[in-house]
């Protein structure tokens, strides 16, 4: 008598093939094949005369009969096995981040996710989304809170599983407390050391209209490079959270040195005295003859400093400021009067 078939268990699984199910009936010794609809099972063993074990290959959504054959002939049809849609995942999303206030349009891609009835934020609906094809969906972000959510996908097969490759992160707004120096030279490449929260993955530092080069250090601290510039520019940072609030920086000339008062003085004494030019506000260093002296800024346009006793002639002063150093001014030393 030819095998028969009573039962499959489970009685159905997802198109991609893989289930492992039990098949029960009588006289199924010496089975030669198993059969899901026209297709060989992917691999199959006889356990007993009522019992065999089989994988089942890929096939259709919906249900084919399973049959055994055996020398003594074919089993009944009457039994099925249901395939069923294999559930979405979800691979890999781009962007991977954005604001929390959400509208970030983001590609889904994975596999089947055609049919996708819902995508999901973490427990929040897309704000809105289009499936493109079974491998991709754009989806545009809600808004959220801080933190990474899993995106996932739903169709009439299932919803999707959270992987790591499947998370969104809402980045928060970044802001911006202190820049240090706020001041540099108008030709720029000076270092500047921005300082804040939620800096982490910015993507543009910009010192007015220009981006400038920068490096992100944590997420409170950013180092950049200025680019040339002139007079005061807002400092800002954007990041997928969005872009900060604004820090002023101001671009400084080069200073100039136009006089000295008194221009001579005993060369066996210090003289305090007082230099005019301009830019000299943020002079940071004052030099004779390459020696840094004492000195007191008073304005924009002078300031005073101490030039020490020295060798008789000519001493070079230079003034320092975060613009730069100026060119010198000449501080003639006098030998002493001989009696």
């Amino acid at each position: 008598m030819p095998p028969v078939v009573s039962s499959v268990n489970p009685a159905q699984g997802p198109v991609s093939g893989g289930t492992t199910v039990i098949i029960t009936g009588t006289g199924l010794t010496g089975a030669t094949a198993v059969r899901f609809g026209s297709v060989n099972a992917a691999s199959y063993t006889v356990t007993s005369s009522t019992q065999i074990s089989a994988v089942t290959p890929a096939g259709s959504v919906g249900p084919v009969p399973v049959t055994v054959i055996s020398p003594s002939g074919t089993s009944n049809t009457t039994v099925n096995f249901t395939y069923t849609a294999s559930p979405p995942a979800v691979t890999g999303l781009s962007p991977s981040s954005g604001p929390t206030s959400g509208g970030t349009v983001v590609t889904i891609t994975g596999t089947n996710l055609s049919g996708a009835t819902q995508v999901r934020f973490g427990s929040v609906n897309a704000s809105s989304f289009s499936v493109v094809s079974a491998t991709r969906i754009t989806a545009v972000s809600p808004p959220g809170s801080p933190g990474s959510v899993p995106v996932t996908v739903t169709t009439p097969a299932g919803t999707s599983a959270a992987a790591p490759e499947s998370y969104f992160f809402y980045s928060p707004v970044p802001t911006l407390t202190a820049i240090s120096p706020s001041a540099g030279p108008a030709a720029g490449n000076s270092t500047v050391t921005l300082t804040g929260s939620n800096l982490l993955n910015a993507t543009d530092v910009r010192f007015g209209m220009q981006a400038a080069s920068f490096t992100v250090v944590s997420s409170t601290e950013i180092t950049a490079t200025p680019p040339p510039g002139s007079g005061q520019v807002a400092v800002t940072v954007t990041t997928p959270g969005g872009a900060s609030n604004s820090l002023t920086y101001a671009y400084v000339g080069s200073p100039t040195l136009t006089g000295v008062s008194p221009s001579s003085g005993p060369a066996a004494s210090i003289t305090v005295v007082t230099l005019t030019g301009t830019g000299l506000a943020t002079t940071t260093d004052v030099k004779v003859d390459g020696v840094s002296v004492a000195f007191t800024v008073l304005s924009d346009t002078q300031l005073t400093a101490a030039v020490p006793a020295g060798a008789v002639g000519d001493a070079a002063i230079r003034v320092t400021t975060v613009g730069g150093t100026s060119g010198a001014v000449l501080f003639h030393r006098l030998a002493a009067p001989e009696i």
